[in-house]
């Protein structure tokens, strides 16, 4: 397997800092293209002429494209070396970022999604993968999967405060707003990211998925944070349409609203490597995928909302909390649960399911929130208790990272 970063590099602490917010810098932007265009997506439609269906491609492009490239990333990295993919694909990632704020048709819009979703596919996986590695098992890694989480949950608050803000001027801002931190990333990336040691040969993917089929740990993280990212943005998507167009309000307004969704997950991650040392991952995980099946089954019983307070707020706040019990947990059960030489390859496989969450939820929430919100809620519920069945099933079942 290809090393990214030399022993020597791993034992300065201030290199090894600086390396960390770079490849932390990844779920920033990944974090900034969900949310960016979240709020925005009223706008989208009616000014490029599209339906919900298809405006919710605007969102699940970016998860489609990163999935897509599941197959081919990781050859290109073996061959290339993770240093000169990570390079090259964040100027593609800029130069689609500004197309999208460009494009006069749907189609293209959501094809510079895509393109930017295959971009992340190349970067993103780097990021886990080497903390996994590069940190020892304990303290320091939870910390450093801790500040990789955290600027998650910031760059997703930051997009969908820059997306009401933006869609106010004109939503062709939105898709061009990530484009400067990508550029910062890859300024900070030549003079950060050491060259690779000799590339070598790719690991057949159904090598790769055999051994991580087995691995019962593994494929639980996988499954839980799918229907957990799944559930929390086609809840996103389905309360986004319905707050513009029942109750009218604009995209800024709509954008506060939604804090209570991101914001206590940015302020407690600091805090998830403590929560994990004292209830180790599994508990966290059951009890997050339990409280977002909690928030979507009452809401489903309540019906559509009457009023932000009694309606949606509740909701929010227990999809959230699920977010802030399991997510950290789950990207440490992921990576912990498979023995190092293998990571490299099990942590684009990890991310790639997350992203199908998405996939998969937004084109049903869109399609069955046109015969009622009741119907989108239904969905929502089945995924989200389908996550907890699994997660309570797991408890004493696999290993428990707590180390």
């Amino acid at each position: 397997m290809t090393t990214l970063f030399p022993r020597s590099a791993s034992r300065t602490g201030a290199g090894q800092r600086a390396l960390l917010f770079v490849l932390a810098g990844n779920m920033l932007i990944d974090a900034l293209e969900v949310s960016v265009v979240l709020v925005a997506l009223p706008a989208v439609e009616r000014d490029l002429g599209l339906t919900t269906g298809a405006g919710q491609w605007v969102m699940s492009g970016f998860a489609a494209g990163f999935a897509a490239l599941l197959l081919l990333g990781p050859r290109l990295i073996a061959r290339w070396g993770r240093r000169r993919v990570y390079l090259a694909a964040l100027p593609v990632f800029i130069a689609a970022s500004v197309a999208g704020g460009l494009a006069d048709q749907g189609a293209v819009l959501i094809a510079t999604r895509v393109v930017k979703g295959m971009c992340a596919a190349l970067t993103a996986p780097t990021g886990l993968a080497i903390i996994s590695t590069t940190f020892r098992p304990g303290p320091e890694q939870r910390r450093a999967v801790s500040v990789y989480s955290l600027f998650g949950a910031a760059g997703f608050t930051v997009g969908l405060l820059s997306s009401g803000a933006l869609t106010e001027l004109s939503w062709r801002w939105n898709p061009v707003f990530p484009a400067p931190v990508a550029l910062l990333l890859l300024v900070a990336g030549l003079r950060l990211i050491p060259r690779d040691s000799a590339p070598t040969a790719a690991v057949p993917l159904r090598v790769t998925l055999a051994r991580l089929v087995r691995n019962g740990p593994f494929v639980r993280s996988a499954v839980c944070a799918a229907t957990l990212n799944g559930t929390y943005l086609g809840l996103l998507l389905l309360l986004t349409h319905w707050l513009h167009d029942q109750w009218g309000w604009s995209s800024w307004r709509t954008a506060l609203a939604f804090l209570p969704a991101c914001v206590p997950l940015a302020v407690a991650l600091p805090f998830s490597g403590r929560m994990v040392a004292r209830f180790g991952t599994e508990r966290l995980i059951a009890a997050g995928g339990c409280a977002t099946a909690l928030g979507c089954a009452t809401a489903l019983l309540t019906g559509a909302p009457g009023s932000y307070a009694t309606g949606v707020l509740p909701v929010l706040l227990c999809v959230e909390a699920g977010f802030v019990l399991s997510f950290a947990a789950l990207n440490l059960q992921a990576s912990s649960g498979v023995p190092a030489e293998h990571r490299g390859a099990a942590v684009p496989v990890y991310q790639t399911a997350v992203q199908l969450g998405p996939v998969l939820a937004l084109p049903a929430v869109a399609a069955t929130a046109a015969t009622g919100y009741r119907a989108a809620l239904t969905v929502l519920t089945a995924l989200s208790v389908t996550g907890a069945l699994i997660a309570c099933a797991s408890r004493g079942r696999g290993t428990d990272a707590t180390a």
